[in-house]
């Protein structure tokens, strides 16, 4: 029997997928612009959390700017978001000096959808395998910041049908991340019964594409979070 392959989600590697950016460029912008910033909130995340808004470089990819303003008028927010991102892009880049020196009120972590998915760069991983890469964001986030209130969002559902095979794989990837903020004191916030309707679709209103929330889908996320934010 061959050994099972390294848990990939869990090794820090920079770019690895193509996107509508330019990732070093936006890792650069990041690392040039905290140097006079003193967030608030920080973001964590991949595409979406990279395309809802915010002010900072490479920024300017905004989906949900209504929702953004709605909720961060007035905040010091630095979005952390990089497209196409797996747990092991941002784990590279807070080894990399994109949280270091910042000890914000709140990190908002939302990640882990790509690595459901598999291409020629990297395979897909396992619930567990998610989950564990989730952990070491948290982790390394605390170890810089130990302060900081950590909200750790549910992956969102994916597909505008309820029977679409990444349905059960989300499903028991939260039940794992909830498990673990319970037993870390993280809070665990999952929006997925506020996107879905009784049927377990999702309407094109909430979902652009089955994964990239829309002006609507973000306001649900704001909605979510300004009950979390005092």
């Amino acid at each position: 029997m061959n050994p099972a392959p390294p848990n990939n989600a869990i090794i820090p590697v920079p770019k690895l997928e193509d996107d509508v950016y330019d990732w070093y460029a936006r890792h650069a912008a990041v690392l040039e612009a905290k140097k006079d910033f003193d967030p608030e909130i920080v973001l964590i995340g991949d595409s979406i959390t990279h395309f809802w808004g915010g002010d900072r470089p490479g920024d300017d990819l905004q989906r949900g700017p209504e929702a953004w303003r709605a909720l961060f008028a007035g905040r010091r927010v630095l979005n952390l978001g990089f497209g196409w991102d797996r747990t092991q892009n941002v784990l590279w880049r807070l080894d990399h000096g994109e949280f270091d020196g910042l000890s914000p009120r709140y990190v908002v972590i939302n990640i882990g959808t790509n690595n459901l998915t598999g291409t020629p760069n990297a395979r897909e991983n396992t619930p567990a395998e998610i989950a564990e890469g989730v952990a070491a964001i948290c982790e390394r986030v605390l170890a810089l910041s130990p302060g900081s209130r950590v909200i750790l969002m549910g992956v969102f559902p994916r597909d505008f049908q309820g029977d679409n095979p990444f349905r059960p794989r989300i499903a028991a990837l939260n039940r794992l991340l909830s498990d673990y903020a319970a037993s870390h004191g993280i809070t665990f916030l999952d929006i997925a019964p506020v996107m879905l309707s009784p049927d377990g679709s999702i309407s094109p209103e909430v979902l652009s594409d089955g994964a990239h929330p829309t002006e609507k889908g973000y306001a649900l996320w704001a909605n979510a979070l300004r009950a979390v934010f005092p």
